[in-house]
């Protein structure tokens, strides 16, 4: 597929998006447009992950819940791995572990891999738990051989590595596989990369194995001076990171922060985490927070959507938009 000159990101989202509808490569759910794309031969595609040497030596798996990456997800579980699947939009935390009942047969672990299994099957993986990821798997709306990663525009992806990286959960040398139909593989234009951009090492196709020997450094942790005081609103567990960059030293002046209130809310720690379910007595509507990074009390897991939309409007995430 050949791009027009002077694209942007949107420009490559837009142009993949509707050339998978309009050559029917697309799958379930449709339209892709707004989304990591499924696509038709995407189980295919996942079955080559068990020629990577990474998979078969990887014990901690960290797989997007995205559709396409359903098949990555069924194999991990047969393969008795430890299967992380990031929480929609990072509202309850970071992961939920993927946990089939005792005895599971073939048709509960296939129903685990799927989004129904997210919901029913997962638990909650706290800020402190100790997490060794082995191997990270993302979707993508486009990727080039040289291992260039753009996705479906939000960010979220770029952001949780940048948080696993806070964690100590991954390193420089955590290998990232994606999974695409071969029409999103293409040329994209280095101009358009940023900091926060997460790379891939390895890209599988329905055809395809591809080695990207990239050699562009990943994201090396949160980029405070990118995220904005609403978005850490909308994700409590980024109050907890910052305070402990915070403590270490490090600079967390956010994108819009006026410097007079640099330093506040930074008194006393945020207590741990309490994970709670919906319908435990004397539980609130949603998480409590306190200021910009003040102390974030409860961390409630409810049902997670079984196909997250996208916001109505990109804007409402305003220091996202570039990353993926």
């Amino acid at each position: 597929m050949e791009l027009k000159t002077g694209v942007s990101k949107q420009d490559i989202r837009e142009q993949i998006w509707d050339y998978m509808e309009s050559q029917n490569l697309a799958d379930f759910p449709r339209p892709v447009h707004h989304r990591i794309p499924n696509f038709k031969g995407s189980y295919l595609a996942c079955q080559n992950i068990r020629d990577l040497e990474v998979f078969a030596k990887t014990q901690e798996v960290k797989v997007d819940p995205d559709k396409p990456l359903e098949g990555v997800r069924l194999l991990a579980l047969q393969s008795k791995k430890t299967l992380l699947v990031p929480t929609p939009r990072l509202r309850t935390g970071l992961f939920n572990k993927i946990t089939p009942p005792p005895g599971a047969t073939k048709d509960i672990l296939r129903k685990c891999a799927t989004s129904q299994g997210v919901r029913n099957y997962s638990t909650p993986v706290g800020l402190d738990s100790r997490v060794l990821v082995d191997l990270v798997v993302v979707g993508s709306v486009a990727v080039s051989e040289k291992g260039w990663r753009i996705g479906k525009g939000e960010g979220y992806a770029d952001l949780e590595y940048a948080m696993m990286v806070s964690m100590g959960a991954v390193s420089q040398g955590t290998p990232v596989v994606t999974i695409v139909h071969d029409c999103q593989v293409i040329d994209i234009p280095e101009a358009l990369l940023e900091d926060h951009d997460l790379t891939v090492d390895y890209i599988l196709t329905p055809t395809r194995v591809i080695a990207t020997g990239c050699e562009r450094p990943k994201p090396t942790g949160i980029l405070w001076s990118k995220i904005s005081r609403e978005v850490m609103g909308k994700i409590p567990i980024l109050r907890s990171l910052r305070y402990r960059e915070r403590q270490a030293g490090k600079d967390v002046s956010l994108q819009d922060e006026p410097r007079h209130l640099l330093g506040t809310g930074s008194q006393q720690p945020p207590p741990l985490s309490t994970v709670r379910r919906p319908g435990d007595p004397h539980q609130p509507e949603c998480c409590s927070g306190q200021g910009d990074d003040g102390p974030s009390n409860t961390v409630y897991i409810g049902n997670l959507p079984q196909d997250a939309q996208p916001p109505p409007s990109l804007g409402e995430h305003p220091a996202l938009l570039a990353v993926l």
